[in-house]
């Protein structure tokens, strides 16, 4: 078999941000499909997301490994990733529809009547296709469960910004940016009811248990309190997104 691709390795990386860690095995039905469209075999596949795996330092600082060797392209697109997370989410997904040969509309589910023309309609594409690739990769990052109530009702559930998405463009895309959370916790964390300090400690406001007459939940609220948070299994929260908010919240 021929060597790994640029490309090849780039829609592999993609594959690798989607799933989670225990699911790198030559039977999941996503690495089956994915060998189909390179030529490649499932195991073939497999192994590169395990080789993949070894550079990721959530991994590294759980402990956990991949396979212990690889190629340098692998390093090479990891790079990129964390150089301009926005720029190679695109192009992993403009790959992808090119692999299935179909347009990335298509691909990412997207209705375009009502899209802008030229330079405006890219840039919008772009926006939509990287926010439901962050929204895929937070999600399996935390195994689909919100990290503070450990809800795993998809239908409940969403990519939380950490750092927020119109203060810094650069990591817009960035899964280390992102939290799990339920609808609920979301909203409260954007509004700086409540914050995760960088140790991974749950705060909660006293503006929000003075404002919760519910005693039941006013309880659950006050326990949760203090409390670590549900860690994800890989791209773990950045320390400093997360001490950044943690400040806006101290000095609401």
């Amino acid at each position: 078999m021929n060597n790994w691709t640029e490309k090849e390795t780039i829609v592999a990386f993609n594959l690798y941000c989607k799933l989670p860690f225990g699911k790198l095995n030559q039977n999941n039905p996503e690495i089956i499909h994915l060998a189909h469209l390179l030529g490649r075999k499932p195991s073939a596949v497999s192994m590169k997301l395990c080789n993949i795996a070894r550079l990721d330092p959530s991994l590294q600082a759980r402990g956990v490994s991949g396979l212990s060797h690889g190629a340098t392209l692998e390093q090479t697109v990891w790079n990129k990733f964390v150089d301009n997370p926005d720029n190679l989410a695109f192009e992993s997904e403009k790959l992808i529809a090119e692999f299935s040969h179909r347009n990335i509309e298509e691909i990412a589910g997207l209705d375009i009547q009502n899209f802008p023309e030229g330079k405006d309609r890219e840039s919008t594409v772009k926006v939509r296709v990287n926010q439901s690739f962050f929204r895929d990769v937070v999600l399996n990052s935390y195994n689909h469960n919100c990290c503070i109530s450990g809800i795993e009702n998809d239908k409940l559930l969403e990519a939380c910004h950490i750092v927020d998405w119109s203060d810094d463009v650069k990591n817009r895309t960035n899964p280390c940016n992102g939290l799990c959370l339920n609808v609920f916790f979301h909203k409260a964390y954007d509004q700086l009811l409540i914050a995760i300090n960088p140790d991974l400690k749950i705060s909660i406001s006293e503006e929000l248990l003075v404002t919760t007459h519910d005693e039941k939940f006013q309880k659950y609220l006050s326990l949760i309190d203090g409390q670590t948070i549900i860690a994800p299994s890989k791209f773990a929260p950045n320390r400093d997104f997360l001490d950044a908010h943690y400040q806006k919240y101290l000095n609401k």
